[in-house]
């Protein structure tokens, strides 16, 4: 009977320390994220597991072409994920197919090459508050994103995505694109 409760006890600190360990990870550090739809293809596909680093942003602000989870502005209960096209105080000009950003009073275009084409921007200008980013999918035609639902707002965001997990490439740190 003693052997039986020495047993239990070890498996018993086992758990607790383990759980000691994992718990502020989990919730502070990383948090797990799995693709749902078709909005970030070819980058990411149905049912890839990510990691979301959630500490980095605490330290510096998010980049353009970082792919990002957040929680969705119209349903806090509902995490999406997608694309920083667009950072805070600046401004956007869609020309129908083209992004532009406004830089030092010039018209840059935003050159992407990891998205699949899609339905056409309305042509528009938009400009970003401090705090709101705007996100798109890299699916642009099967992609929910800022086009449909404006800016996001910097508090919605709740990481990078830093680690990619799927089942033939295993691990596969995921880039963010340089821009011109």
């Amino acid at each position: 009977m003693k052997e039986i409760a020495k047993i239990l006890f070890e498996v018993v600190k086992i758990v607790a320390f383990a759980l000691i360990i994992v718990i502020p990870i989990r919730f502070l550090l990383f948090q797990p994220f799995i693709v749902r739809g078709a909005s970030m293809e070819p980058s990411f596909e149905e049912s890839d597991y990510l990691i979301v680093d959630q500490i980095s942003y605490r330290f510096r602000e998010p980049e353009r072409g970082e792919v990002i989870v957040f929680h969705y502005p119209d349903n806090p209960q509902k995490r999406h994920i997608k694309r920083i096209i667009g950072l805070p105080e600046e401004e956007l000009i869609f020309d129908g197919r083209n992004i532009f950003i406004i830089e030092d009073e010039s018209k840059k275009l935003l050159e992407e090459d990891y998205h699949l084409p899609g339905r056409e921007l309305k042509e528009e200008r938009m400009s970003l508050n401090s705090g709101e980013y705007f996100v798109m999918g890299d699916n642009r035609s099967s992609s929910f994103d800022s086009r449909d639902w404006g800016p996001l707002p910097r508090e919605n965001i709740i990481g990078r995505v830093f680690l990619q997990i799927s089942f033939f490439d295993v691990f596969r740190k995921v880039g963010v694109p340089e821009y011109l």
